[in-house]
């Protein structure tokens, strides 16, 4: 089955996943005619996160006329101001030609549950693990935001299988090459072993083709 063209269609992501959109598109992939993305990390700052995501939607929707969000929903927008307002909600509120891809965070987007639950096995024989993407090393400075060596003493020692980084494009190849006393530092910090694991981007790909058919079959 062919995929559909993204030619009419322009990405508004997390910087977080540059490094996947990018490759999509530079492999052919991803036809689109514009990425535009927002500041990695800041499922730290919401109403940052806002205030990127609706200009950036904005922009691009009176540019191209369709758009896909690439932003999980639960653990990406977790408003604590208003509990009730959600991911989804503020996608709706954009109108139509605007969807969202449907999966929960970054991590989902590269493999989904039962897939993550049989690397978990294989790499750390169950034991509890820390998921990354290869955008939370690239950006860590983004990711970890006012993370001091306390709260990642509270937060990674306790997954003791490990932080696992799924990477589908070799960027982690890539930086344990050219910087492994940066990659050392970066595991020291964590308190666990960094634990790249490759994988395809067939998923990424399938979730970004149905929400590109779902706007084109719309008509919009």
């Amino acid at each position: 089955m062919s995929s559909p063209s993204f030619s009419t269609i322009a990405i508004v992501s997390c910087g977080t996943l540059s490094l996947e959109l990018n490759h999509l598109k530079t492999e052919g992939f991803l036809d689109t005619p514009q990425i535009y993305y927002t500041t990695p990390g800041l499922h730290q700052d919401i109403p940052e996160m806002e205030r990127q995501l609706v200009r950036l939607v904005t922009k691009a929707k009176e540019k191209h006329g369709r758009v896909i969000v690439v932003y999980g929903g639960k653990f990406c927008y977790v408003n604590v101001d208003e509990p009730t307002r959600l991911m989804q909600t503020l996608i709706q509120e954009q109108g139509a030609g605007v969807a969202r891809i449907d999966a929960t965070h970054c991590m989902d987007m590269l493999a989904d549950e039962p897939e993550r639950n049989r690397i978990a096995q294989e790499v750390a024989g169950g034991e509890p693990v820390w998921w990354m993407t290869a955008g939370w090393i690239k950006f860590r400075k983004d990711v970890f935001k006012g993370w001091d060596q306390g709260l990642a003493n509270e937060n990674f020692p306790k997954h003791t299988g490990g932080a696992i980084v799924l990477d589908g494009t070799g960027y982690l190849d890539t930086y344990m090459a050219e910087d492994p006393e940066g990659f050392l530092e970066y595991s020291d910090w964590m308190g666990i072993p960094i634990i790249p694991y490759p994988i395809s981007l067939d998923r990424f790909k399938m979730l970004l083709a149905a929400q590109a058919e779902k706007l084109l079959s719309d008509g919009v």
